[in-house]
């Protein structure tokens, strides 16, 4: 799938097809409010999308944020969505592997991600104990709180992760 599959930076034209996305891939889970507010945040995020033919087959976005006490340039991944008949198909792995070549190309010095350790560590994620999430974690998701060390930074950094208004909302940090 992945060699007919065109990933670029997201468009307004695409909302609908993101929205879409996201309803398949998570029909328990509302990130539509997220993902909406995140698509009109402009450059304080990096939208990506991945199309076939004629339509979105993947959607990932990666925000920008910083640690506190620190002036280094980090990231934040997520949400990530791919189309539930493309899952195991190289399409979330494309999405994620050409956003990091992007940060660590705009000298993004780490990414931080809430997500599925066994998925994550395929990139080079590992658990996160030194800077902390802006909501306590409910204690069984704490091996899913990671990082991945991109370019030259602060090598012991510690803190919280200071986050924009989009991810603010205690619910996406406990639920």
């Amino acid at each position: 799938m992945t060699s007919k599959l065109e990933i670029r930076q997201s468009r307004p034209s695409d909302l609908s097809g993101i929205e879409q996305l996201y309803k398949d891939a998570f029909p328990d889970e509302d990130l539509l409010p997220l993902v909406r507010t995140l698509q009109g945040f402009g450059p304080g995020v990096k939208s990506l999308v991945g199309k076939n033919e004629k339509e979105i087959a993947g959607h990932i976005c990666f925000t920008f944020c910083h640690i506190e006490g620190s002036k280094n340039k980090v990231a934040l991944l997520g949400p990530l969505a791919v189309t539930p008949a493309l899952h195991r198909q190289g399409v979330g792995s494309a999405l994620v592997h050409r956003g990091l070549k992007h940060l660590e190309n705009c000298k993004t010095g780490s990414v931080f991600v809430l997500g599925d350790p066994a998925y994550y560590c395929h990139f080079g994620f590992k658990a996160e104990d030194k800077v902390k999430t802006p909501y306590p974690l409910p204690t069984d998701w704490h091996g899913a709180w990671q990082s991945i060390r991109l370019c030259n930074s602060e090598p012991n950094y510690e803190g919280k992760l200071l986050v924009p208004e989009p991810w603010r909302q205690i619910e996406l940090w406990t639920s």
